[in-house]
């Protein structure tokens, strides 16, 4: 009652025309339970009774905030939560990592809905976008999944502005984003093909999700059609909110090299920068490489990757942009004869969690739709890997949609009905297990197989063979077979990177 009482006094006192006065009454949300926040009493006058928990309320614990804490009634007014102060409430969730016990941002943050029945404004500045975010209070809550969502706690509150570099870089996105919907392909989107800012899908099921856009696409022969588009709303992406979670809100002292120093980004694109540091060193061998840049040269698989980080003047393996962006770098050896030597893979799947997901929802999916690759291509020639050039790189929805959903499906499939394991032996003696999971034949893009390096089953008569539980997954039949993952085909990763080697020639 107390505390009640004292937030009750603080409330009537704070400055809703200050940004500073709002961050300092909302400060004590930290260490509360949504359940104590709704205990304090405090509501709108005539406010209704909501259930802020149901996951089929739109606004959830964001609006809770807004009603049983700050006092106002929850609204769709297109102008921030505080109007006078332009600050704009957002409530947001963080996990605990099982594996290193760390906090990691839980969700991307959604800022508003992209207009899909009236135009869409070229310039960030002057956009809603813009009213949305530049001045953002984030409330950050611990997500347990034990636990009702009323009895989640809130951990950390901070008012945030993004930085001058990263705002150059979010006005690229937002540029890159409205460029395609300007174009009438705004059905082409995905959340990979941005760095900071996103543009994420939102609608309540499938038949909500898609519209008929508004600005028409011209087809090559000049006619006009107005495609379908899944519904999407610009968001913060997921890894752009970790960052502001470690580096902003925790302080994290393991701080990231940047790549662009302030004001690097005039005039260029983030993108154009990084390549075009790559690019400076085109031709020369990896020998050379590092020894220009006075790394000892180890010939090991390890060895290209830190080239490609010592070529962009970092002296560790982590940069701010890169893990602010999600992009994975991937370093691609080609053979004299052409051939790629390294097959590129995906994190390891488990088989029975595989089967309770659905695709949409899939992490498979997520991360094909969220990721951005940048590829770094050594090319043997005389005998001697020789850098060929890069490039960043996001996978087509229509693949993702098309040839990649269709092995996830098959995957499923053959899970389902029980996977076929098959003994050989290889002309040595050692005995090896073929199955019917998607091989390389069976899918134009992508294949599934093994991504532990040791061998591990549990037949059905009970004999074991390797360590199981390090190197092995369940099937839902109670056996046990290696552990699988996704991988490219070879094949469909060189015609990726096509393009990338013409222009180097």
């Amino acid at each position: 009652m107390e505390k009640s009482v004292e937030l009750r006094k603080l409330l009537e006192k704070t400055d809703f025309s200050s940004g500073e006065s709002i961050e300092r009454f909302a400060l004590h949300l930290q260490g509360m339970t949504f359940r104590e926040v709704l205990d304090l009493g405090i509501a709108p006058p005539n406010i209704n009774v909501k259930d802020y928990g149901s996951k089929r309320f739109k606004g959830g614990m964001g609006n809770l905030l807004e009603e049983r804490y700050f006092g106002y009634r929850s609204n769709s007014d297109e102008r921030p939560d505080f109007p006078e102060a332009g600050v704009e409430l957002k409530a947001t969730c963080f996990d605990i990592r099982k594996k290193d016990h760390e906090p990691t941002a839980g969700e991307r943050l959604v800022l508003t809905m992209i207009p899909f029945d009236e135009p869409i404004e070229e310039d960030l500045f002057t956009s809603h976008l813009w009213n949305k975010c530049r001045k953002l209070l984030l409330i950050f809550y611990l997500r347990d999944r034990t636990k009702d969502r009323y009895d989640q706690t809130i951990e950390y509150v901070t008012l945030f502005t993004p930085s001058r570099d990263d705002l150059k870089i979010i006005q690229d996105d937002y540029r890159k984003i409205v460029s395609y919907i300007r174009d009438g392909r705004a059905d082409e989107l995905s959340e990979g093909m941005t760095s900071y800012l996103g543009a994420a899908t939102k609608g309540a099921s499938e038949a909500t999700m898609w519209s008929t856009q508004f600005y028409p696409h011209i087809e090559k022969d000049g006619t006009k059609v107005y495609r379908k588009a899944k519904r999407r709303a610009f968001s913060f992406k997921r890894q752009y909110m970790d960052y502001i979670l470690h580096h902003v809100i925790m302080q994290d002292r393991h701080a990231a090299e940047r790549i662009v120093a302030p004001g690097e980004l005039d005039g260029v694109t983030f993108e154009e920068y990084v390549t075009s540091q790559i690019a400076l060193h085109i031709g020369k061998t990896d020998q050379q490489i590092a020894e220009e840049l006075q790394e000892p040269y180890t010939g090991n698989k390890a060895q290209w990757t830190k080239l490609v980080y010592r070529m962009l003047g970092i002296k560790g393996n982590r940069t701010e942009e890169f893990m602010k962006a999600g992009i994975s770098v991937r370093v691609v050896r080609i053979e004299e004869s052409g051939r790629i030597k390294e097959s590129l893979s995906f994190a390891p799947f488990e088989f029975e969690k595989l089967l309770a997901e659905s695709w949409d929802d899939s992490e498979f999916r997520s991360y094909l739709d969220e990721t951005r690759f940048f590829f770094v291509v050594f090319k043997k020639v005389d005998g001697a890997y020789r850098l060929a050039g890069s490039m960043f790189w996001n996978m087509p929805v229509a693949e993702i949609e098309g040839e990649a959903k269709r092995c996830w499906e098959k995957t499923r499939k053959v899970i389902s009905s029980g996977v076929e394991l098959v003994p050989s032996k290889q002309k040595g003696g050692k005995l090896i297990f073929r199955n019917n999971l998607p091989g390389i034949s069976d899918n134009a893009l992508v294949h599934v197989r093994p991504h532990a390096q040791r061998a591990a089953y549990k037949l059905d008569d009970g004999t074991t063979i390797g360590n199981i539980e390090r190197d092995g997954s369940r099937l839902p039949d109670g056996r046990w077979m290696t552990r699988q993952s996704f991988w490219f085909n070879n094949s469909y990763l060189l015609s990726i990177l096509n393009a990338t080697l013409n222009d180097a020639r």
